[in-house]
């Protein structure tokens, strides 16, 4: 049995990790940290998994820097994660870590979105968590860097057009919209019930820190640097993303091709479910899953292709993916904790 710690377990990310992992057959939660809940029962704090983890208790995160699991979750912000991972690495612990600090792979691009990075020798040794494109990489690495939501649902709906060429390369826009859980649990007013019900608006437009790691992994499929168009939108629901992304076609190609083309891409990958033609995504049909939908609608008139991809950001943008990255690291079987189906309302 895996022994699993949780750094920085107080937000959403962490709770939704417990919940998986309370189903999980090869893994338990051993250890848990909050600086904020330090000492408290952890059922106190989050009573829908009251009966599951009788006995955790949250702890100082100093106090978890000799645990003896075997893989540590960092939960933790930005910018935080760095400061630990180095002297759980010493200890040849496997990280799965939540935060950006690791996503991308030059570390100037990283200073100019987020902060000066202190760890540039470990970047090296982390790979970009996305199990549909890096399972192989992932299988062996010291730091898997866990994938930002709006990065997972905009690289999944763009792989097999840029890994097939099948797209000029300049013209991609992604138009995304995300629940208020995105902006995490501690309280604010922007993310509060009164500012956001009735609401819905767009954030962060154009500068949005998520830029760089969707470039990133783009451009790796297109085997050249590219910029895209991304704008963020606040949606008033707790969970889910919608992206919506456009892109003008090299050559002709009818919507019937291409979903085979996705089909096809995504043939072995039991997370993503590619829909029929004239059928497109709705993050209730994905809520509290680990699944990713996608649709495609190539519009003939323009020669542009419109693809629609939803996830719940909580879970396949977020904790969803890091047990399944803890599988993979582990040969574990890669649905092990994430079979439950979506909660459709």
């Amino acid at each position: 049995m895996l022994k699993v710690a949780i750094l920085g377990g107080s937000g959403y990310t962490g709770l939704e990790l417990l919940r998986i992992l309370s189903t999980h057959s090869g893994a338990e939660v051993v250890e848990f940290s909050s600086r904020q809940y330090n000492g408290r029962p952890v059922s106190e704090i989050f009573p829908s998994v009251a009966g599951f983890y009788k006995d955790l208790v949250f702890k100082n995160p100093t106090d978890l820097a000799e645990t003896d699991a075997d893989v540590v979750f960092c939960c933790l912000p930005h910018g935080a994660s760095m400061d630990i991972v180095p002297h759980f690495i010493k200890r040849k612990k496997r990280i799965i870590d939540l935060s950006a600090d690791y996503r991308l792979r030059d570390s100037d691009v990283y200073e100019e979105w987020y902060n000066e990075h202190k760890t540039k020798n470990l970047l090296a040794d982390a790979v970009y968590g996305l199990p549909e494109l890096h399972r192989e990489e992932i299988k062996d690495a010291l730091i898997v860097a866990n994938p930002g939501c709006y990065p997972t649902s905009a690289i999944l709906g763009l792989a097999p057009l840029m890994k097939g060429s099948f797209v000029d390369t300049d013209s991609v826009i992604i138009d995304a919209k995300s629940g208020i859980s995105g902006a995490g649990r501690e309280a604010s007013l922007a993310s509060s019930f009164c500012e956001n019900f009735g609401a819905f608006k767009a954030y962060n437009v154009g500068l949005h820190r998520h830029t760089p790691e969707i470039e990133q992994e783009l451009g790796l499929l297109a085997g050249k640097k590219l910029v895209v168009t991304f704008t963020s939108h606040l949606l008033p629901v707790s969970r889910g993303i919608l992206s919506t992304v456009y892109a003008s076609l090299e050559g002709t190609r009818t919507t019937k091709e291409l979903i085979e083309v996705y089909r096809d891409f995504y043939k072995d990958e039991p997370f993503v479910r590619i829909m029929d033609e004239g059928s497109y995504p709705n993050i209730s049909n994905v809520r509290c899953s680990n699944f990713c939908d996608i649709g495609i609608w190539v519009d003939e008139r323009r020669n542009r292709v419109i693809v629609i991809s939803a996830i719940d950001n909580l879970i396949k943008g977020a904790s969803g993916q890091a047990v399944q990255n803890m599988n993979i690291i582990y040969s574990i079987d890669e649905t092990e904790g994430l079979r439950t189906p979506p909660i459709q309302y």
